[in-house]
């Protein structure tokens, strides 16, 4: 029912009904022809998908929404997403991004969330969008009554003790009133609650020696940890990149990632970017 397509930093989806396809969240500008040949790989075609629905309106991810509407789906936006559709235009222009297409707000549908569930009957799927806002005010998630849950930039579940208080723990509270079966995210891992509790209240009495191998990797992961922190205070602090390579010896590509990452979207942590990063890297 769920397909994954792996062509960019952001994960993005293929929810199928029994009257079409929901495209959840596309990818960066620019990134059209991994798209179409992702698609391919996963046995379906553009004609088959009817509708778009974005998480929320930062570039990675509509970046190529209205290149795919072009060539037929329509893109549905929540009606608390439509003062936000052109948040990131500016983005693409001050990049120079000849690949980004604007939204055509006249091709647009606006979905009221009190009608999501008649919305979602059309292609076969029931469920409901429901507004979490907490990344950006204008993020939606797509819960379905089967327990499939997508979140798009909603801080993964792991960071939220970080958050507590927050537009962040609200919308999570919400969201876990569903216990959810599989959560979908736009730059973490699949995750299972309802299995990782399970194996949570048993790790207690199980505990086992770490092997030397699992060690190392979580000394990498310190390391690079603490090199992404580097470049986010060095980033604050208004260094160009040259500048930021000198202070930490980090590599250019990383480098940019990280900076991208940070000034595209409020509020990520570190831990945020290091899952996007292994994402962009599979």
């Amino acid at each position: 029912m769920v397909t994954e397509l792996k062509y960019s930093a952001t994960n993005t989806y293929l929810v199928r009904g029994k009257k079409g396809l929901l495209l959840f969240d596309t990818g960066w500008a620019g990134t059209f022809p991994q798209f179409c040949r992702a698609l391919g790989e996963a046995g379906c075609s553009l004609q088959e998908i009817r509708y778009i629905l974005i998480s929320h309106y930062h570039p990675d991810h509509m970046g190529i929404a209205q290149e795919i509407a072009s060539r037929g789906p329509v893109i549905a936006a929540a009606d608390v997403q439509k003062d936000y559709i052109h948040q990131s235009d500016y983005i693409f222009q001050k990049e120079d991004n000849r690949f980004f297409i604007p939204v055509k707000d006249a091709d647009l549908r606006i979905v009221p969330l009190s009608q999501s569930r008649e919305f979602l009957e059309e292609l076969g799927l029931n469920g409901e969008i429901i507004h979490t806002p907490g990344h950006s005010e204008d993020s939606i998630s797509l819960l379905l009554d089967d327990g499939s849950l997508f979140v798009g930039d909603l801080n993964p579940l792991y960071e939220l003790e970080l958050h507590a208080g927050t537009k962040i723990e609200k919308s999570w509270k919400r969201l876990l009133e569903a216990d959810p079966v599989t959560i979908y995210y736009g730059h973490a891992k699949t995750a299972h609650p309802r299995q990782e509790k399970k194996e949570g209240a048993g790790a207690e009495g199980n505990k086992k020696a770490v092997p030397e191998a699992e060690k190392e990797v979580g000394t990498v992961h310190q390391e690079l940890y603490a090199l992404v922190e580097k470049i986010i205070k060095y980033t604050d602090r208004g260094f160009s990149l040259q500048k930021i390579r000198k202070k930490t010896g980090a590599g250019e590509v990383l480098i940019e990632d990280v900076v991208r990452m940070y000034l595209t979207h409020r509020n990520v942590g570190v831990q945020g970017i290091l899952d996007r990063i292994e994402i962009k890297g599979r």
